[in-house]
């Protein structure tokens, strides 16, 4: 008896504090009835403020879309939830382990029911000016990873070695008797981000005229020179924020290695190996559906100098204090391109509730 008026009295509690849906099992136990969630928004990192300031991939988010939760949380920023359309949008915080982390925080809490959640990774990236030029955005299928390795010094590497990083179990960078992937690459639904792509890849992308500026440095590239637009291509995830030509080159052969040609390395970024593994695991517990993950990334930098610059130069250029060439209009492209994602699965979730589309 005294057990069920202190179960009553926290329920009080807890509904003075504005925490709804509490339930009370026959066995004194306190279950919070789990918010149904249909698209999870995974944005990364923010300037400043969440509104009002100079925007970083949350901001537009919250500015432009209604929440009536925001739920407290035990990672780098609070949870906001749309309870009418079960939009749920999280902040991960900058790299591998801040993203892997969170997201298992959040496919863990039992405030969610996210068996059947569409997860949409919507971040800023480098972006190779082989490819596409700042305020594109791309849809990734592969996902690998630039930290899981070996690495010495290419002051200390064979004269033969193009590089001193090359894949644990083998013996020399892009050895041909590579192992199975264990972790360096992931391969996401090949039909899902197809879909995603032909559904946004007509929207025309914000630009801004002082951009262009930047882009004329890249006499080589000529799809640098060009105008934002939205693309399919792979991404290449490592905590180490690496840039200049002999890594792009790097990082363009090691997608290449572990897709075996099938991938081509566009975007550059530090979480998203880190957050497909979380939901990974979670698939196995029926925790999250792997088969929804989505990951588009933005240009806001390229990973390469032009040949005006030294790699030292264009790095430090930009990296301090978010100067990079199109952080807004990628940011802005973000939104623009996930939103029409976002709003096509909500305003038809009969159809894509129990069916993951595609574009066969």
């Amino acid at each position: 008896m005294l057990s069920r008026v202190i179960s009553l009295t926290f329920v009080f509690i807890l509904s003075a504090c504005g925490i709804p849906d509490v339930e009370v099992t026959g066995e004194g136990n306190h279950k919070e009835k789990p918010r149904a969630v249909k698209v999870v928004v995974v944005t990364l990192f923010e300037i400043g403020d969440d509104t009002g300031d100079r925007a970083g991939e949350f901001q537009l988010w919250k500015e432009r879309r209604q929440f009536d939760e925001i739920l407290p949380f035990h990672g780098y920023k609070d949870l906001h939830y749309n309870s009418e359309d079960g939009l749920l949008v999280m902040v991960t915080g900058i790299g591998t382990a801040r993203a892997a982390a969170a997201t298992m925080a959040v496919g863990m809490d039992p405030r969610f029911d996210l068996s059947k959640a569409y997860w949409l990774t919507a971040g800023i990236a480098g972006i190779d000016p082989e490819d596409a030029t700042v305020g594109s955005a791309a849809w990734a299928e592969y996902l690998v990873d630039g930290d899981l390795g070996h690495h010495i010094d290419a002051r200390e590497i064979p004269e033969d070695w193009p590089f001193g990083y090359f894949p644990r179990y083998t013996t020399r960078p892009f050895d041909p008797n590579k192992p199975e992937p264990s972790g360096e690459m992931y391969r996401l639904n090949a039909g899902l981000t197809e879909w995603a792509y032909q559904l946004t890849k007509g929207i025309e992308l914000p630009d801004d005229p002082s951009v262009q500026d930047e882009r004329d440095l890249y006499t080589e590239h000529p799809n640098a020179r060009g105008k934002p637009k939205v693309i399919k291509g792979d991404h290449i995830a490592a905590l180490t924020f690496w840039h200049g030509a002999l890594l792009n080159d790097w990082a363009n052969r090691l997608v290449e290695y572990w897709t075996d040609g099938k991938g081509n390395m566009v975007t550059s970024g530090m979480e998203d190996t880190g957050s497909y593994l979380s939901i990974s695991w979670l698939d196995k517990i029926e925790r999250a559906d792997k088969d929804r993950f989505m990951v588009l990334r933005m240009g806001s930098n390229f990973t390469m100098q032009p040949p005006t610059r030294t790699a030292v130069e264009n790095l430090l250029k930009e990296t301090q204090g978010y100067k990079y060439a199109g952080l807004e209009i990628a940011v802005e492209s973000g939104y623009l391109v996930a939103s029409r994602v976002v709003d096509e699965l909500l305003d038809n979730w009969e159809q894509y509730e129990n069916t993951i589309p595609t574009s066969e």
